[in-house]
């Protein structure tokens, strides 16, 4: 850390320290103001300015303040300082969202990394920076610490620099530095800087940081973007391996992963063993974290979020949140309806630059509903007025937290199968209602509404078969159909035939739908499948369907020909038991092709009570359960 000597500098660079009226002097009627982003903001500069307006209310006129995020105090924005300001927000935040939306304030929608270059060409001019940064070095050099992003780019412009020195900002490495010279006016003030706390329910964040961890693998350079969720569900990457950051914000939650070891940066293709960020925004402990330590840098908004920059980052995978996305896979995170929220910021670079990057992957993560639960964030259409931030081709995967919809490849009919089936089961019926009103699936798609078609998530596991196959079983979902499609039809006319007891040439989406929107009180399906590159592929199906008043039931393997003897089918029959306790059943039947000796043997070694009875070519068997 340096030592901070305030009248050293003082006696050192006397013409940069003036009484505050002299100061804002330096502001005159028509100038272009810049604030420094965030937890950066210099709440002791703005305090001071807001006090000499009071003081000099014709001091100047029709300032125009640009800041990319208000946390803290946002004089400019009152009603009271209308003739002296005029904010124009990049990104609008909680304490200038209402003047905005009242016509008392600009947002200027625009990608963050194309600022620098509209403050560099002069299309948004900037007079005067106001800045906050770390006491100088022995060399002269301040630190912008937890606000490098925009602000690195204002300082160079500006003619005019105002300085808050503050100890507490931490010096931070990269394209950091501005030097003492570059400043008009030094202002010493020392304050705690601003923080962030992304609060979230635990359990949500539990369940959607969950599923983000099957997607995220370990090595992956990964980015996540602002909101209390993209921030929450990090701990699900806790037990992660050498994952890389390259990322906009820097947050508590990726300085707890870099604490943890997951974080080491030893994989990536670009900045080996950096993590690399443009601001952050967190709390007191990050910030001691980040400052004077080697392995972090802050660099320009312009290289961070620059998508070639991005994409050269390999396995990179971009996690970010929204506000809603609709059934075609568009999504906004700027705006509800024609209300203007927060700003499109740096989430689209990010997430095309994923789509990129070799091996990439773009998440978006959010809620199912509105913190009172009264509205779907998965909608059927974008709200009119709403600002589209993503495009139907800039997202791979949708968490929330009833499961993964992935959508990269799909029809339109997959897609909205795929998010109604992660939407709050409170709203799907309705979503199905629209989705056939607007034909984005078939008209006559079944679907099981209330608990008989609730989702048992509980029985999804991840198993090893004896023939050391990594599988996931899992109950289907009422999106299955394709996959079903595809499993159904690439069993041999032979597996067909015992699967069936007869051959079927064809099964028709009437019939198909049949096998995934169910009833899980009456019935079962558990699928196994296996990860092909991003695709998830079905190599085996159990089912079973409850019979009559004699607590059976039903039940029928399949496995893929390619597949077979890796001991799959004993997982899923073992799987389909634990569901059929759960139910209350006693037991199993099935009607088997005499031929059929792999089923047979299964359910003997299995540890059943078996009876059996032939018939024709077909047995008869009951499988009690022990």
């Amino acid at each position: 850390m340096i030592e901070y000597d305030p009248e050293a500098l003082t006696r050192r660079y006397p013409g940069k320290f003036a009484p505050d009226e002299k100061v804002f002097d330096a502001i005159r009627r028509g100038d272009h103001l810049y604030v420094g982003t965030g937890c950066g903001e210099p709440q002791h500069l703005l305090k001071a300015l807001a006090a000499f307006v009071d003081d000099n209310p014709k001091a100047f006129f029709d300032a125009e303040v640009f800041q990319v995020w208000t946390l803290g105090v946002a004089p400019y924005a009152e009603e009271k300082f209308l003739s002296n300001f005029r904010h124009n927000s990049f990104f609008i935040g909680d304490n200038t969202r209402q003047a905005v939306n009242e016509g008392l304030a600009d947002y200027t929608p625009v990608f963050l990394s194309e600022v620098p270059d509209l403050f560099r060409r002069g299309l948004v001019p900037i007079d005067v920076a106001l800045i906050q940064a770390s006491p100088p070095d022995r060399n002269g050099y301040m630190s912008l610490g937890v606000s490098v992003d925009i602000t690195k780019a204002a300082v160079e412009v500006a003619d005019r620099v105002i300085c808050q020195v503050n100890p507490r900002m931490p010096r931070v490495f990269g394209d950091s530095f501005i030097h003492v010279e570059d400043a008009t006016f030094l202002v010493h003030f020392e304050e705690p800087l601003l923080e962030y706390t992304a609060t979230v329910p635990g359990e949500l964040a539990r369940k959607i940081g969950g599923y983000v961890a099957r997607i995220v693998e370990d090595g992956d350079t990964i980015q996540v973007g602002y909101g209390s969720i993209p921030n929450a569900i990090l701990a699900g990457l806790a037990e992660k391996k050498h994952l890389g950051v390259h990322t906009e914000l820097l947050s508590d939650g990726i300085v707890d992963l870099t604490r943890s070891g997951a974080v080491d940066n030893s994989m990536k293709a670009v900045d080996k063993g950096k993590t690399v960020a443009t601001f952050c925004m967190g709390t007191a402990p990050t910030y001691e974290f980040i400052g004077d330590n080697p392995s972090i840098e802050f660099r320009p908004i312009d290289r961070t979020n620059n998508p070639l920059v991005i994409a050269a980052n390999s396995r990179m995978t971009a996690i970010n949140g929204a506000l809603a996305v609709d059934l075609t896979g568009q999504s906004t995170a700027e705006s509800i309806g024609p209300m203007f929220y927060s700003g499109i910021g740096g989430q689209a670079d990010f997430m095309r630059g994923a789509v990129l990057s070799p091996g990439g992957k773009s998440i978006l993560v959010l809620p199912s509903t509105t913190a009172d639960g009264e509205t779907s964030r998965i909608v059927p259409s974008i709200p009119e007025g709403a600002g589209v931030t993503l495009t139907r081709g800039d997202i791979h995967y949708v968490v929330t937290e009833y499961g993964i919809a992935y959508l990269h490849g799909k029809n339109i009919r997959q897609r909205a199968m795929e998010l109604i089936a992660i939407a709050h089961p409170r709203f799907r019926q309705w979503l199905i209602d629209e989705a056939k009103g607007s034909n984005l699936i078939y008209s006559d798609q079944i679907f099981v509404s209330g608990k008989e078609g609730e989702y048992p998530e509980e029985l999804e596991k991840p198993r090893t078969t004896r023939a050391g196959l990594e599988i996931l079983l899992r109950p289907v979902r009422m999106s299955d159909e394709p996959l079903i499609k595809d499993f159904f039809y690439s069993l041999s006319d032979q597996s067909n035939y015992r699967r069936f007891i007869m051959l079927r040439q064809r099964l028709s989406h009437e019939v198909l739908q049949k096998f995934v929107a169910i009833d899980y009180t009456r019935e079962m399906a558990i699928l196994a499948t296996v990860r092909e590159e991003e695709m998830e592929k079905v190599v085996g199906m159990g089912q079973y369907v409850v019979t009559g008043d004699t607590h059976t039931a039903e039940v029928a393997l399949a496995v893929r020909d390619d597949h077979q003897k890796q001991g799959i089918g004993t997982e899923l029959l073992q799987q389909l038991e634990r569901a059929a306790r759960r139910q209350g059943l006693l037991g199993f039947t099935a009607v088997v092709l005499g031929e059929n000796r792999p089923v047979m043997k299964m359910l003997e070694r299995s540890g059943y009570d078996v009876h059996k009875s032939s018939s024709e070519g077909v047995v008869h068997l009951t499988a009690n359960f022990r």
